[in-house]
């Protein structure tokens, strides 16, 4: 018993003194931030069909099929880089067979119809992968 409870001692300090270091934060930082990978980026020719015309209504400024097109992004997920509220606007990329607004989107930030930087999601905001030409 004297053991178990020496090598659970010594694993939890471990752990605490990793944490304490920031190592662990780290090594998670790297991986929470798909947007900033170079693995996180699809080409304007990779999106659906429908993910390209809405890339490219976005340039025209317009007109958008929904009324939330255009609509500020809060990024309250923090996946995308930090801005000031407003900065980044979101619009829908039809999902065919869906009912709603289905789950894809691109998110732009900075001008509206010369974006500084715009990302892809499919799903709903749990991940986003940079556009580029």
């Amino acid at each position: 018993m004297a053991r178990i409870a020496a090598v659970k001692f010594a694993l939890t300090s471990f752990l605490l003194a990793a944490a304490i270091n920031g190592s662990l934060v780290q090594a998670r930082s790297a991986t929470d931030r798909p947007a900033e990978s170079k693995s996180a980026t699809i080409h304007v020719a990779e999106l659906p069909r429908q993910g390209r015309e809405t890339f490219e209504l976005i340039r025209q400024g317009g007109p958008f099929p929904y009324g939330k097109d255009g609509g500020v992004f809060g990024n309250r997920e923090r996946l995308l880089p930090a801005q000031k509220r407003g900065y980044w606007r979101e619009y829908t990329v039809t999902t065919p067979g869906s009912r709603d607004r289905g789950a894809r989107r691109i998110v732009c930030g900075g001008p509206a119809r010369a974006p500084h930087a715009c990302f892809y999601t499919a799903d709903h905001y749990a991940s986003f992968r940079m556009i580029v030409e």
